[in-house]
């Protein structure tokens, strides 16, 4: 599964509806509403989690995965070293984290591309991709763009 940054994962692209993405995965695995009323479709096989925004017209606007084949620039990133990830983005130019830290897990924000890589114990357990704020303060949704 190839990560498109600003663009979303594999072929899920920010600003699909449900049926979009129903019409490429099939129905999710779980499907519910969270606190704030956006819609969540997990799907098990390819460890996804999808996020449609309810104020968004429930277009797909988040997406939170851990599946050992996601790939960025052709490097898997689930279950290596962040010191290993973050050393191949910086040969891409991507050098910018902001680090929190929760108990045992670490997350490494990346504001221009909108990633989070959440680490466990130095290695990367988790990958979360948002849909791009433009100048205008609006999301710049990518599907059905040319």
């Amino acid at each position: 599964m190839k990560i498109n940054l600003k663009n979303g994962i594999d072929k899920l692209i920010f600003g699909m509806k449900q049926k979009d993405v129903t019409a490429l995965y099939g129905k999710p695995d779980r499907n519910y509403k969270d606190e704030d009323d956006n819609v969540i479709f997990a799907y098990n096989t390819h460890k996804i989690r999808l996020t449609f925004y309810q104020e968004e017209e429930f277009k797909l606007g988040y997406m939170v995965a851990s599946s050992p084949d996601l790939e960025l620039f052709g490097n898997k990133v689930i279950a290596r070293k962040i010191t290993d990830v973050k050393k191949e983005l910086a040969q891409k130019g991507i050098t910018k984290f902001t680090q929190e830290e929760f108990d045992t897990f670490e997350n490494y924000f990346n504001e221009e591309n909108w990633i989070i890589f959440q680490t466990e114990y130095d290695e990367v357990v988790k990958f979360e991709i948002g849909a791009i704020i433009n100048q205008k303060d609006e999301f710049d949704w990518k599907f059905g763009k040319k």
